[in-house]
């Protein structure tokens, strides 16, 4: 399987720099390690970058949404994109609502760039997760009428009959073909550092952490016993970006579709331990009781708590409601069934990236502080 063959040297877009997926894919193309790098790197995110991104005197350059819309990006510097990573997110109340928003905003930016007979594109990478095997687990509605999925999750399982915005972005890319291959990565709860992703679990324990340290409070296990005892996997989101600048630049990966992990799998027992160690908590194992520890209602009136650490720290100004994700990290925690997916199929293609998950954990908590996010 040899690299795509083209005069043309590659130029990305990166969608969604911001979040967590975002910016370590940023990061890693820019670096001389990535597959034909370092790539020269646009960028663009729904709002400005904010004061801890590691990233603003790298050679990245920026382009603001206005020129991501019709008739607008060829007047721009002339970026002749070639490759597209979209990390973007948006999360409304329902899946419907999430299926239009999302599938509205990667149409835009990829009718932009394919309008011209002059277009340069020739790749897209689409980040999605394994809410492809689960359904809509978040919906309020739809999420009551879910069936358990068989783990391990493998890419070729059949759809799940329900809404899904995840199924509609694989469509629409597919749709582009053959002019512009595809590629999907379907990645597990994500580790990273970012206060702008709409699903960030880790930053949700430090916070929780941090708030349960200040009032002295219990770091009580949040999830059930299930979860507790069985398997679960993670992704670092340096594993993420490697996969998907090699799909990009990987002949035979075009047009398919893959999960992407660490490649380990642990209990959360195992990881609550791990977690009290690098918050500095006590560690309280799960006394496997009858009543379920409401956490989303209990920290739901914790902002100003996070709100006087935050002050008294002297940390990046943040409001606990816009970096935390209480309700979907509840979700994740209270299911029935073992969260883990094959990575067989990424290293038959030929991706052998992995992460150890507690050195992962350890490393990305230590980036959060480093960014003066968490103390």
């Amino acid at each position: 399987m040899g690299d795509h063959r083209s005069s043309t040297p590659p130029v990305a877009l990166v969608v969604g720099v911001t979040g967590m997926a975002g910016l370590s894919i940023a990061e890693y193309l820019i670096s001389p390690a990535a597959p034909g790098g370092p790539w020269r790197v646009y960028c663009s995110a729904r709002r400005e970058k904010p004061s801890w991104f590691p990233l603003r005197r790298r050679p990245l350059h920026h382009l603001r949404r206005r020129q991501l819309r019709r008739h607008s990006i060829n007047s721009a510097p002339s970026p002749q994109i070639t490759h597209v990573f979209w990390a973007a997110l948006q999360v409304r109340a329902t899946e419907e609502e999430n299926c239009a928003v999302n599938s509205a905003m990667l149409a835009n930016v990829l009718n932009v760039l394919t309008k011209s007979e002059s277009s340069k594109l020739r790749h897209v990478t689409v980040q999605t997760g394994t809410k492809h095997y689960m359904g809509p687990i978040f919906d309020p509605f739809l999420s009551t009428q879910l069936s358990p999925p068989d783990p391990p999750f493998l890419e070729d399982a059949p759809r799940v009959p329900f809404p899904n915005f995840y199924y509609e972005l694989e469509d629409l890319v597919a749709s582009y073909a053959p002019k512009v291959s595809h590629s999907i990565h379907r990645c597990s709860i994500i580790f990273g550092a970012s206060t702008r992703s709409a699903y960030n679990c880790l930053l949700t324990f430090a916070v929780y952490a941090e708030i349960c340290k200040y009032e002295r409070a219990p770091f009580r296990y949040p999830g059930n016993q299930y979860t507790w005892g069985h398997l679960c996997d993670v992704t670092d989101a340096r594993v993420l970006a490697e996969q998907q600048a090699w799909a990009a630049t990987t002949e035979g990966a075009r047009n398919e579709r893959f999960n992407c992990t660490n490649g380990d799998v642990f209990t959360w027992k195992r990881m609550w331990k791990l977690l009290s160690e690098v918050f500095e908590v006590e560690y309280v194992p799960f006394d496997g009781g009858d009543e379920k520890f409401d956490w989303v209602s209990v920290m739901r009136e914790k902002g100003h708590v996070w709100d006087r650490i935050v002050e008294e720290k002297g940390l990046f100004r943040s409001k606990m409601e816009e970096i935390t994700c209480f309700a979907a990290v509840d979700a994740v925690l209270n299911i029935g069934f073992q969260h883990v997916s094959s990575m067989n199929k990424s290293k038959d293609f030929g991706f052998f990236g992995y992460a150890d998950t507690p050195t992962s954990t350890k490393y990305w908590v230590m980036r959060l502080r480093q960014l003066n996010i968490i103390p």
